[in-house]
């Protein structure tokens, strides 16, 4: 493992100087890096592709550590095709006039192209598409922004995927973008999810590597399942929460729940440390933020926050290493392009391979009823991306949830096989 430090501890204040005055940096060092690309030759190309990568993953590590405001992270290097060879990974970067995209293919190839968008147009072609999710509009009003984003970040490389028999595209995704489940974006006649299985990581380098598929992994599995249903501390009831959980239970033959009364902060934490769970399901409200005070699960008695689920998990690694760790009801909050490093850094933090969430708040029947089709297929040997994408396409093919409302929103951080 290879430590990454910053020298002092981060405040408040330098949080927003960072923002403000740091990120810029790497994003025109990144821009200076791929500009006149074609001038090069192909060796030389591929060397500033390379160092084009490594900026926008330092990036994504400068932006972990600057939402913990603490200042190591434990990580390993690793090449994409090290992990997974059937595999591509997407690095956006957004700038004032453009937007920069560089692709790893599965034979290690990295590729590049640019699109010029200005910064007024970009926004608004993400407004619109957020603002397509709603279930009150028809499907079709989603296609025509998700196609804006796909020639953006995948039309220049259709063929190159293809050619390569690509079966996963992870993206390691720009502020910007954070906020969009790339699952939508679609080439005009089909959504992305519909090709691919899809994942977002916070960069290569903070994977945590794995010795053998998740399919297995999920046959000897533990899991804990929780969850909040009644109403409390100001937030609506989710009913179907219950639903969830029962039904679960059936699919997953867990002893370990935690239920309304008895999921309290303490109850929680206690079974998080004590329970040798390689697999952990909390489905309770809960949100993402790019402010970790502002990042919590809700308990029966209170809010659990990041922090204090981030120290418990890092408690634990040595019992069991957190295979998935599975947000359900939780999103991020609006408006909030970082809240992602909410949930990224959950996952990271805690050691747990990959994170399971949601990007906004849907029904909670239709989640009870996604929940178990994702679980469902894992138990059937299905790796997470799979099991998640296939989850996504019974709520596409189904006429009450085909709306992308409903099934977009779920989204994997972290380790996808």
């Amino acid at each position: 493992a290879l430590p990454i430090c910053f020298p002092v501890t981060i405040t408040v204040e330098m949080q927003f100087s960072f923002r403000e005055s740091v990120e810029p940096v790497y994003r025109e060092l990144t821009a200076l890096l791929l500009d006149r690309l074609d001038q090069y030759s192909p060796a030389e190309q591929q060397i500033r592709l390379q160092q084009a990568r490594e900026t926008i993953e330092s990036l994504q590590l400068a932006e972990l550590e600057n939402f913990f405001r603490e200042a190591c992270l434990e990580m390993e290097i690793q090449s994409i095709d090290s992990i997974d060879p059937h595999a591509a990974i997407v690095y956006p970067i957004v700038l004032n006039d453009r937007v920069e995209v560089i692709i790893s293919l599965p034979d290690g190839s990295l590729h590049h192209s640019r699109y010029d968008v200005g910064e007024s147009r970009r926004t608004q072609i993400l407004k619109d598409l957020r603002k397509a999710f709603n279930p009150a509009l028809p499907v079709n009003r989603v296609v025509p922004f998700g196609a804006a984003v796909y020639d953006w970040l995948i039309r220049p490389f259709e063929q190159a995927l293809e050619d390569q028999d690509t079966e996963t595209i992870v993206f390691v995704l720009d502020s910007p973008l954070r906020t969009i489940p790339m699952g939508v974006l679609n080439d005009g006649e089909q959504f992305l999810v519909e090709k691919y299985n899809l994942a977002i990581a916070p960069g290569l380098q903070l994977l945590h590597p794995t010795s053998s598929s998740s399919s297995d992994r999920f046959q000897d599995s533990k899991i804990f399942l929780g969850g909040l249903s009644d109403a409390r501390n100001n937030f609506p009831p989710l009913p179907n929460v219950q639903v969830e959980i029962t039904e679960l239970a059936t699919v997953v033959d867990t002893p370990s729940i935690l239920l309304n009364e008895q999921f309290t902060q303490q109850n929680v934490t206690q079974k998080l440390r004590d329970y040798p769970a390689s697999i952990v399901h909390l489905a309770t409200h809960g949100q993402f933020s790019s402010d970790a005070e502002k990042t919590f699960l809700l308990a029966w008695d209170g809010q659990i926050n990041v922090r204090t689920l981030d120290q418990v998990l890092k408690e634990r690694i040595t019992l069991n290493p957190l295979e998935l760790l599975v947000l359900s009801a939780c999103q991020t909050a609006q408006g909030d392009e970082q809240a992602i490093l909410g949930l990224a850094g959950i996952a990271i933090r805690s050691g747990a391979h990959s994170t399971l969430g949601t990007l906004w708040t849907i029904n909670d029947r239709s989640t009870a009823e996604w929940m178990v089709h994702f679980y469902q297929n894992l138990a059937a040997g299905q790796e997470k991306a799979e099991a998640l994408r296939n989850a996504q396409l019974s709520f596409l093919q189904s006429p009450e949830y085909a709306h992308p409302y409903y099934w977009a929103p779920f989204i994997l951080v972290g380790q996808w096989n």
